[in-house]
């Protein structure tokens, strides 16, 4: 992956521009391209359909995804039966811009396969969850290859897998836990493979443990598999369930911070007529706010978490220290002011184009080195959080 990729959301090409553009145009023309891009990133919508057969487990993988159990306000209907007689829309209750889109078993009379891609509207959605707790049929073989026919991903997802592994200790069978995923795992593949599906993703998990066989993987996969912004999008979105995916999410966050600084600098140097975003202690405070949503610190977040590590809220929220947690307003941004430590060598060192035009511009300086303080403050209270919450530090309980 190019350093454009790693450390900014524009492309190489598109930071080029932004020189021309300065160079060409001037400080305001500058700002205002970079406010297009903010703007862009928060009304980026990311679209993912589940499908696979009734009973598979698609609705209880959506309400997985987005944090909910299926007793919660706003959760997709889960049962043995078909639930889903027509493709029905899941909004993300903290990140609407996420939709997951339950679809209908195919295959059924209702919805045969020569109706199917149409009737759902394949064309729509950015990526597929085909889905099974059983093998994959060839209805799900057929609808991947339409699938593959769009130039769209798919991912095939085995549900239930932690049934299948109690089933065996049951039964008294002696067996090795890792051989027998990889058994499971490679006998799915060579049956994909047969239907005409070659080099199949496949992921083993149980949705009702987010953090145990493939389901970590498959998060993952998905997220790096998508484009810049809409990476983001779901990254931010992904309850955070273990150190990784918050450190993932800092490395994301981070690319918004010199935007920000960006806008603060061109707004402290010179007036820029007609332009709305204006970094002040306000804009500061909302930023935080999102840090907090995004690395799972709100309070509708923290409540999300204990529910899947079965911890309860005071536990999880008793290791959360910061004054960043409470009422984030102007008197509080001063406050950071005051504590800054005002460093900014290195993202200047790493964009050159940025750090040429903006070195000398306090404004800049102190949006970029507060908003880095603050994020790194809350980065390390939610890894704090994870650890307790999913007893990944021994030196709390399971």
């Amino acid at each position: 992956m190019d350093w454009f990729s790693e450390f900014t959301f524009f492309t190489e090409q598109e930071m080029k521009k932004l020189q021309t553009i300065y160079d060409q145009d001037g400080l305001s023309k500058f700002a205002t391209r970079i406010v297009t891009k903010l703007d862009d990133m928060k009304n980026a919508e990311l679209n993912i359909a589940v499908t696979g057969e009734a009973g598979a487990g698609k609705s209880t993988f959506i309400n997985a995804m987005r944090g909910l159990r299926a007793s919660d306000e706003g959760a997709a209907k889960t049962g043995v039966n078909e639930t889903t007689m027509e493709r029905t829309p899941y909004k993300h209750p903290d990140f609407p811009n996420v939709c997951f889109w339950d679809l209908p078993g195919v295959g059924s009379l209702e919805f045969p396969m020569e109706d199917y891609v149409s009737r759902m509207e394949f064309t729509t959605y950015d990526f597929f969850i085909i889905i099974s707790n059983d093998r994959f049929t060839e209805n799900d073989a057929n609808v991947a290859k339409e699938i593959q026919n769009l130039g769209k991903k798919f991912y095939f997802v085995r549900s239930q897998i932690d049934n299948d592994i109690e089933s065996l200790k049951k039964q008294g069978i002696v067996f090795d836990r890792k051989e027998k995923l990889a058994e499971i795992k490679q006998n799915i593949s060579c049956g994909l493979t047969k239907a005409g599906i070659s080099d199949p993703n496949i992921f083993l998990i149980s949705s009702l443990s987010l953090n145990e066989f493939d389901f970590p993987q498959l998060k993952e996969t998905l997220v790096n598999n998508l484009d810049r912004m809409k990476k983001d999008v779901l990254l931010m979105s992904l309850p955070s369930t273990t150190v990784k995916i918050v450190e993932q999410k800092r490395a994301q966050l981070m690319k918004r911070i010199w935007m920000v600084a960006i806008v603060s600098g061109a707004v402290g140097a010179v007036a820029v007529p007609g332009l709305t975003f204006v970094v002040n202690p306000g804009i500061i405070a909302t930023v935080i706010l999102d840090f907090r949503k995004s690395l799972s610190l709100d309070d509708a977040s923290i409540e999300s978490l204990a529910n899947i590590a079965n911890k309860s809220v005071e536990f999880l929220k008793a290791e959360v220290k910061t004054p960043l947690m409470g009422e984030v307003n102007d008197a509080l941004v001063h406050q950071m002011f005051g504590r800054s430590s005002f460093f900014v060598e290195v993202v200047q060192s790493m964009l050159p184009v940025i750090g040429s035009i903006f070195g000398a511009v306090s404004s800049y300086r102190m949006t970029y080195t507060l908003l880095t303080d603050a994020l790194d403050e809350l980065v390390e209270n939610a890894q704090r959080v994870v650890k307790v919450a999913f007893a990944t530090d021994p030196g709390h309980p399971q």
